[in-house]
C-alpha cells in the first residue's frame, strides 16, 4: 500500500527541486545530489516491493513442485572441465588435449568461429594463433607484405594507447556502478556492466591472428599491395604492376582498389580479382627509389622488373622486361661479352620493333633514376629468380604486340 501511495509522488517532488532557489550556503552541486537521492529512492521501492511479489508468488509453486526425485549420475554442461550427458555419452570436450586440437585444425575458419560461441573453454581454444596461422598463410599471405602487417600492428599500437588512456576512466566508473548495483536489484546498472563485461569476453584480442583474419575479411581494414595492368588492363599500363589501397569484398570475392594519384588526375576506384592482385615486391614505396642490389648479376635472358614513371610527379610501377643483348654481339653464347660490359640492354618485347618503348640501356655501375619528361623516368631494378613469378607475368603478356 505505501509503495502506491509514494510512487505516483516521487516525480512530483522533483519539480520542486528542480526551483529551490540558490542558496551560497550549499555548494554548488547540491541540487544534482538531491535530485540524484530522490531517483534511487524511488528505484529502491520499485524494486524492493517488485521482489516481496515475486518471492509471495514463487515460493508456494516451489513448495508444491518439490517430489522425491531418483539420483542419476550427471553432470552439467559448463565452462569449465570434463563433462557427461545424462545418457552417459562423451562430448567434445572429454576429448584429450591431442584429438581435440587435431580436430580444430581441420576446421574452416567459419566453423573455428562457430565452434568459439559454444562455450568459454572451446572460445579460448578456437582463438589460438596456431589454429590461424593456416588460414593466414592459405589465403591471405600471397597479397599480404611486410607493409601491410606493420599498418596492422601500428592499429593495434593505437587501440592499446587509447585503452590504456581510458582506462583510469572505467575503473572509477566500475567502481561506483559496482557498488550502487550490489545494494538491491539496480536493473539498468546491471543491465550495462554486464553488457560491457560481455563485451570484452566476446570479442578476440585485437592482437591475435583471429582479429587480423576477421579485419581482412570484412574488409574493415585496407592494406597497401601491387595490382597488375590497373585500370582493367588498359593499354597504358600492360605489363605494368602498381600500387593500390585494397579492401576486400567477401560478396564479390576480389578487391576495391584505390590507386595514388597520378598529378592532378584521380583514378576512379576498380574492383580487381585475385588473379590481379600480389604483396608488394620490395618494402620501397611507390614514391621511392629502390636501390638496386642485383647489377653485377644481370645477364642476358634474365627476367627483371624496372621502376618507371611518366613524370616525377607520378608514384612509380613495376614494369616486366628481359635483360637483351649489345647491338655488336652476335648472341653467341661461347663469344658473348654482354654480361661484362658496363651498359645493359632492358627489352620490353611486348612493344613491337622500332617502338621508343622496346629497348633501354642503363649503366651498371653508375645506374640511379634516369630519363626525362619524353620518355619517362627509370628507377631500381629487381631481379626475378622466381619461376612462379615469371609464369605469373607470362599470364598477363597481350594476345598482340602492341
Amino acid at each position: 500500500m505505501v509503495y502506491f501511495i509514494l510512487k505516483p509522488l516521487l516525480p512530483f517532488l522533483l519539480l520542486p527541486v528542480n526551483h529551490l532557489p540558490k542558496n551560497p550556503f550549499f555548494p554548488f552541486f547540491f541540487h544534482e545530489i538531491l535530485l540524484f537521492a530522490l531517483f534511487l529512492c524511488q528505484e529502491f521501492i520499485s524494486h524492493s516491493i517488485e521482489g516481496i511479489k515475486n518471492w509471495s508468488i514463487s515460493m508456494p509453486q516451489t513448495y508444491k513442485s518439490l517430489k522425491p526425485m531418483a539420483f542419476k549420475k550427471e553432470t552439467c554442461f559448463d565452462d569449465i572441465g570434463l563433462h557427461e550427458t545424462a545418457s552417459g555419452k562423451m562430448t567434445v570436450l572429454d576429448l584429450p588435449e591431442l584429438p581435440l586440437d587435431c580436430i580444430l585444425k581441420k576446421l574452416s575458419p567459419s566453423e573455428l568461429c562457430n565452434m568459439a560461441c559454444v562455450c568459454s573453454s572451446l572460445r579460448e581454444r578456437c582463438r589460438r594463433d596456431e589454429l590461424w596461422e593456416r588460414h593466414m598463410r592459405e589465403k591471405w599471405n600471397r597479397v599480404i607484405g611486410e607493409a601491410a602487417r606493420k599498418e596492422w600492428e601500428l592499429i593495434v599500437a593505437e587501440r592499446r594507447d587509447i585503452n590504456i588512456r581510458g582506462e583510469t576512466g572505467r575503473v572509477l566508473w566500475k567502481v561506483w556502478m559496482g557498488r550502487l548495483a550490489c545494494l538491491w536489484a539496480f536493473s539498468w546498472l546491471k543491465r550495462k556492466i554486464e553488457s560491457r563485461r560481455n563485451g570484452s569476453r566476446s570479442s578476440p584480442p585485437d592482437s591475435s591472428l583471429v582479429s587480423f583474419y576477421l579485419a581482412l575479411e570484412s574488409g574493415r581494414f585496407s592494406f597497401t599491395a601491387q595490382v597488375y595492368n590497373r585500370e582493367n588492363g588498359h593499354t597504358g599500363f600492360l605489363m605494368s604492376c602498381y600500387d593500390a589501397e585494397v579492401s576486400y569484398n567477401a560478396r564479390t570475392n576480389k578487391f576495391f582498389a584505390r590507386y595514388p594519384p597520378h598529378g592532378k588526375r584521380i583514378p576512379a576506384i576498380e574492383e580487381v580479382p585475385w588473379e590481379r592482385t600480389r604483396a608488394p615486391s620490395v618494402v620501397t614505396s611507390a614514391n621511392e627509389l629502390h636501390i638496386s642490389d642485383c647489377l653485377t648479376d644481370l645477364r642476358p635472358g634474365n627476367h627483371f622488373e624496372i621502376q618507371w614513371r611518366r613524370s616525377k610527379e607520378f608514384p612509380y610501377g613495376w614494369w616486366y622486361g628481359v635483360i637483351g643483348h649489345l647491338e655488336m654481339c652476335d648472341r653467341s653464347d661461347r663469344r658473348c661479352c654482354c654480361d661484362s660490359s658496363e651498359t645493359i640492354v632492358l627489352e620490353f618485347n611486348h612493344y613491337p620493333p622500332g617502338s621508343r618503348w622496346r629497348r633501354k640501356t642503363i649503366n651498371r655501375k653508375e645506374h640511379s633514376e634516369d630519363g626525362d619528361e619524353n620518355y619517362g623516368f627509370y628507377g631500381g631494378i629487381r631481379k626475378i629468380q622466381n619461376k612462379e613469378e615469371i609464369s605469373k607475368w607470362m599470364q598477363f603478356w597481350p594476345a598482340q604486340v602492341l
